[in-house]
């Protein structure tokens, strides 16, 4: 038996006005989506344990099948773990995104412009990166880039006790002033947020890109603080040899801390101009390798989300279903039996442009166990079957053991 999961990121959504009051599931043409949802199980998930952050660290890690409320230590670890900082127990985490700021004389009158600032690529943030470090960095903190906007902070001998530090994608629009950490723990990497607007504000790519007439990433925003992961290994959970394809370093950090493959795909974005065929064969080529179970992983549902462009979102959904379902499905003839789940792990509605811990729905395709399933998945025919999980981890056993 192969087990494949392709997860759209923030996928679900509330009705949006830019697209008749329905949702970006139900409007999207998703003719393989569907054509397995006519004969799978389909129903609710709730992903986002009670009293935590509907983050996509959280519902991931839950959708995997490792419960949040036992092993989430925070997102920057794990994002940490994948660019390849050997973290200490006494070490704190923090993603750092490169951002763009309104040019305001006062800090705290500055509006969230572009929480990835206009989606930078990853060799032009490897250089701001490099002078955050070199102005910034010491024996206590320690800055490591990523890819495109999303980087880390480590903080020898930190706390996580810092109050408040927002997202930045929750707050796009809007003045930061009310969303700076008050905590006095925090105010160091509140001043390096401050000072890194004028340490950048002139950086020589920064003036590229605004003779380019893209946005500058003119500051850092420090949030998501964490601890060193403790995953313990997926195939010691579920007796197989797992793999995660993903553009992100969060979900290649799950997957290292748990000890299951994380091959890289060249092109590989976390955006709509992502490599998705790239992605589909390196699933394909993992199953063939000898793990049975692969999560590929999407982001672009949910940065259309963020960035509340809904024609977006709907083209990001039905470019996975004609350029990577058709892939997967061609790699999984060669198999028996197999069993194919598809869901996001939280909606990301364009309306608010942020998470939502709302339970999402899920399809379950069996090939030797077809059943009755609905015309065309989305949330609410996922409501109308009466089918309700109370976790991921227990739709993890669901998919696993039928």
């Amino acid at each position: 038996m192969k087990y494949v999961v392709l997860l759209y990121d923030g996928m679900a959504d509330y009705p949006v006005p830019e697209l008749g009051g329905k949702t970006p599931m139900e409007v999207a043409d998703k003719p393989n989506f569907d054509s397995l949802g006519k004969r799978a199980t389909v129903g609710l998930v709730k992903t986002v344990p009670d009293g935590m952050k509907p983050g996509s660290d959280v519902a991931n890690m839950s959708v995997m099948g490792f419960d949040p409320s036992i092993y989430y230590t925070g997102r920057s670890s794990l994002e940490a773990a994948s660019i390849g900082v050997d973290l200490k127990d006494t070490d704190v985490t923090l993603r750092c995104n490169t951002v763009t700021l309104s040019d305001e004389e006062n800090f705290e009158e500055k509006t969230m412009v572009d929480y990835c600032a206009g989606d930078i690529s990853t060799a032009e943030a490897a250089q701001i990166i490099n002078s955050v470090e070199e102005h910034f960095g010491s024996d206590i903190y320690k800055f490591y880039s990523g890819v495109s906007y999303r980087h880390c902070l480590i903080w020898s001998n930190g706390t996580t006790q810092l109050g408040t530090m927002t997202p930045p994608h929750d707050i796009s629009g809007r003045v930061i002033g009310d969303y700076l950490s008050k905590n006095e723990n925090a105010a160091d990497l509140i001043r390096m947020m401050r000072q890194s607007y004028d340490l950048l504000k002139n950086h020589p790519v920064n003036l590229k890109r605004i003779a380019q007439g893209k946005r500058p990433a003119n500051a850092i925003w420090l949030w998501g603080e964490g601890k060193k992961p403790a995953l313990p290994p997926f195939e010691e959970l579920y007796s197989m040899k797992g793999a995660v394809v993903s553009a992100v370093d969060l979900l290649k950090g799950i997957a290292k801390c748990a000890k299951m493959e994380a091959p890289a795909v060249e092109g590989a974005t976390g955006y709509i101009d992502t490599n998705f065929e790239g992605k589909a064969r390196a699933g394909v080529q993992a199953l063939k390798n000898g793990c049975d179970y692969v999560y590929l992983h999407f982001e672009a549902p949910d940065e259309c989300g963020h960035r509340r462009e809904p024609q977006n979102k709907v083209k990001s959904i039905e470019l996975i279903d004609s350029r990577v379902i058709p892939i997967v499905l061609d790699g999984l003839k060669d198999y028996d039996d197999y069993k194919i789940m598809i869901l996001p792990d939280h909606p990301t509605p364009i309306t608010t442009a942020t998470h939502a811990p709302d339970p999402v729905p899920f399809m379950i395709y069996h090939k030797n166990r077809e059943v009755c399933g609905v015309d065309s998945v989305n949330e609410e025919s996922a409501k109308g079957t009466g089918l309700f999980v109370p976790s991921g981890v227990e739709l993890m056993k669901k998919f696993l053991e039928g």
